[in-house]
Parts: structure tokens; C-alpha cells; sequence
């Protein structure tokens, strides 16, 4: 297994031959999985994955091997058997009997593992943000259509609640008129994030290799597990890890696919910790004729509080509809209409995220629902919004080539130095 994304012609060949296998496999044929990451967030999609009939665990990754023996554990306690633990990603790879791997590490870590694993000829489940960097959300979204392969990014409201089908209905129906505004928001940390014990380095924790492509830093907890995502070098903060939750239904309803321009500005205005992402930042994408506001603030936005943390408002000429994860409302000259008129469904439920993977997976569909040229159309947004925000200036951003215009500065944000040995093969206009 190399570092570097390429497709030897063996490789091709090898993952050809497994697609051909798992199309010809029956309805009740199991799919074994590769779990790589196994922390909070891994152990619940390891949870879901269990409850599946025809899901067996092939093995489990970790660089933290009490994270490892605990998901060995649950395996075995629910299962009555036992996954291959591995502390490196790239030797549960290597097994023939792993269809399909679920990838949920740190936002720094999405993109090699996936292209990897794409190339060993296995499908991919990786969690939202799709990638650290626009770079490598790219180099994964070509390589589900360059292998061949199924693949399903973890922003599971898109499917499992049938809400925001019935939004995007409603909004494609015209019933609100012409939509000239959405608005949505999530709600921002206001304390502080304290020391995490322990300050020394636990054993069995492989930092460095937990560090990969990121730069090399000193041990810190507060800059790994649980709040790695509050550091640049890993993520782009709570603000990114909401992003494709919320701006999933405002691009599925306006049929967006990247704005003209973008411009993002904020601060840390609540917390003083040790920890570097912003505490508040109003996002602003223009689309032709329409505008797409984000504000990661303190609180809901004023008039909505009612809808909880996260929520997006369509402003339309004859009604306004506003959402959330499980319900939505639409109001008219500012009265909530009860009866207002809905279309007739046109938009199928859905089996469920996971499960729609796994269907996937044995029918060969690459064209799921949240596969990942979707995520990385919907991720990218949010990444662009970060670098406006670090850079305090607007950007103009040309989606053809991939580029920022005329801004070289902001152009080198695109992308990210690995630090060695790790390595990935840019897209060709990003090189």
C-alpha cells in the first residue's frame, strides 16, 4: 500500500473484479465492514451498523487502542464474535474480505484513508465535513467516479427524517413565492473548554500517527479526541461541522451548486481558551439574484428561537418556510399558517442513511443520495466561507476551475502542505 493516490493497472483490476463480486452477491449476502475510528462519533455508527442483519464487522482501527479493545468489546458482547483490531489504517486495507470500510477520524484524516481505501478496491462511509481542505474534497469526489466505487457521506439528516424531503417540496412548488433570501444559523459556543485531563500522553495513544499529514505538535489534549475540531490544523470548528447538516436542505431546495462570491467575518468575541476557530461568523454566498446568509452565533436567530440550535429560513415573496432537524413552519405577513397548502409528495422516503449505503454497496449504485461529489459540492462552501473568514476579505470564486479569482493568497489556502510521509495527488488544476 503506497501513501500516494494512483491506480496501478493491478490495483484496477483487483478492484473491478471486487465490484463484479459484490454485484453478483444475493439480497442476504452480508456486507463486512472495516471500521477506521472508533471514537464517540465512530462507536455510534459502529452501534448503527450492528443493528443491520446483514452487517458483519470485519475489523477495527484505531489509533487509540482503548478506543480499539472497546469496539472489540461491543463487537463481540453484541455479536458473538471478534474483529481484527488494527492501530494502522492502511493494514485493515489490506484484507480481501472488507467490502466496504466506515471512516470517522478527525477532518484532517478523511481524505487518504478514503482515496486508499477506493483504491483497494473497497467502498466508503466517511463523516461530514467531507474533507479538511477543498483540495481533498476533490480528489475524493473523483475518486468514487475514478474507481468505480459506492460512497455516502455521514450527514444523516439528509435521510433520516423525512422533514426535510417535505421542505424541499415545498420550496420547488413555488407555493412561496420567488425565494430572494435563506437564512440559516447554528448556535455557537459560549464557555470556555477547559484542560482535559490527562496532560501526559495516555498509553496506547499513537499521537504521531493521530497528527499524520497535520503538523507535528506536542502532545495536548485539548487538541485531540474530543475537541480537536476547535484547531486549525485538524478542522475548521464547530461552524464547519455544522455546515453540511443546515446547508444541505438550503442547496437540495435551491438546486445551488457554488456561489459567485463569498465573504465571512467574526471572532472569538466569547471564549478565551486555548483552542484558535471563531465563536461567531456571519457567512454571506452570493448566488445569482440571491443571497445565502450563515450566522454561527450565540443564539437562534431573533423571532425563532423557538426552533432550537440550528435552523434555516426561506424568505419567500408570498410565504416564508423555516426549518429544522424535525419540523417545519411556514409563515405568512408574520402569522404561523397552520393550513397552509402542501404539494403531494414527490420526493420517496428513504430507507434510512446507512441502510441506503448498504443497498448501495450490494447493487452498485455510486449515485447515492449524500455520495461524495454531493458532499464535497456541499462541503467546499463551507471551507470557502473559513478561508474568507481567516483571510478578512471577500473572495470571487470561479467553481469551472476550482479557483479562487485573482487572489493567489487565497489560492494557497485550497490546499495544505502534508507533512511527510503522507501524501496526495492533486487534481491537476490544483496543482
Amino acid at each position: 500500500m503506497t501513501n500516494q493516490i494512483s491506480m496501478p493497472r493491478r490495483t484496477f483490476l483487483a478492484s473491478a473484479g471486487t465490484g463484479l463480486a459484490l454485484a453478483q452477491k444475493g439480497p442476504n449476502d452480508q456486507v463486512v465492514i472495516g471500521m477506521i475510528g472508533v471514537g464517540n462519533q465512530g462507536t455510534g455508527r459502529l452501534r448503527e451498523l450492528l443493528k443491520e442483519p446483514d452487517v458483519r464487522i470485519g475489523a477495527i482501527c484505531d489509533v487509540d487502542s482503548s478506543h480499539r479493545d472497546r469496539a472489540i468489546e461491543l463487537v463481540q458482547t453484541q455479536k458473538g464474535y471478534k474483529p481484527d483490531g488494527f492501530g494502522d489504517f492502511r493494514r485493515l486495507l489490506e484484507k480481501k474480505d472488507i467490502d466496504a470500510v466506515s471512516i470517522i477520524t478527525p477532518d484532517h484524516w478523511h481524505a487518504i484513508p478514503t482515496v486508499n481505501a477506493f483504491e483497494a478496491g473497497k467502498d466508503v462511509f466517511v463523516e461530514k465535513p467531507l474533507s479538511f481542505s477543498l483540495m481533498e474534497g476533490r480528489a475524493m469526489a473523483d475518486g468514487t467516479l475514478l474507481y468505480k466505487r459506492v460512497s455516502q457521506m455521514g450527514n444523516h439528516i439528509h435521510n433520516d427524517h423525512a422533514n426535510y424531503r417535505r421542505v424541499v417540496e415545498l420550496v420547488k412548488s413555488g407555493k412561496l413565492g420567488k425565494i430572494t433570501r435563506v437564512h440559516a444559523w447554528k448556535t455557537s459556543p459560549t464557555k470556555n473548554i477547559t484542560g482535559r485531563a490527562p496532560a501526559t500522553l495516555p498509553a496506547g495513544f499513537d499521537y504521531d500517527f493521530w497528527l499524520g499529514p497535520a503538523p507535528k505538535r506536542p502532545y495536548e489534549p485539548l487538541r485531540s479526541h474530543g475537541s480537536f475540531r476547535h484547531f486549525w490544523d485538524y478542522s475548521g470548528g464547530t461552524f464547519i461541522d455544522f455546515w453540511c447538516h443546515i446547508s444541505d436542505v438550503a442547496f437540495w431546495a435551491m438546486d445551488w451548486k457554488a456561489p459567485q462570491a463569498i465573504s465571512a467575518s467574526g471572532g472569538r468575541f466569547f471564549l478565551d481558551d486555548a483552542t484558535e476557530t471563531p465563536d461567531t461568523i456571519e457567512a454571506i454566498l452570493e448566488f445569482p439574484g440571491m443571497l445565502y446568509l450563515f450566522s454561527f452565533r450565540p443564539t437562534p436567530l431573533p423571532g425563532f428561537e423557538h426552533m432550537g440550535h440550528i435552523g434555516c429560513l426561506f424568505e419567500g415573496t408570498e410565504a416564508s418556510l423555516v426549518t429544522n432537524y424535525e419540523t417545519n413552519e411556514v409563515w405568512v405577513r408574520g402569522k404561523k399558517v397552520e393550513d397552509f397548502p402542501r404539494p403531494a409528495q414527490s420526493i420517496p422516503d428513504s430507507p434510512g442513511h446507512v441502510r441506503e449505503f448498504l443497498d448501495a454497496v450490494k447493487t452498485r449504485n455510486i449515485e447515492t443520495t449524500c455520495n461524495l461529489r454531493y458532499g464535497h459540492q456541499l462541503s467546499k462552501c463551507g471551507l470557502l466561507a473559513n478561508i474568507s473568514y481567516r483571510l478578512g476579505r471577500k473572495i470571487h470564486w470561479d467553481d469551472a476551475k476550482e479557483r479562487i479569482s485573482g487572489d493567489s493568497e487565497a489560492n494557497q489556502q485550497l490546499s495544505r502542505k502534508f507533512r511527510k510521509p503522507w501524501k496526495l495527488k492533486m487534481p491537476k488544476h490544483l496543482s
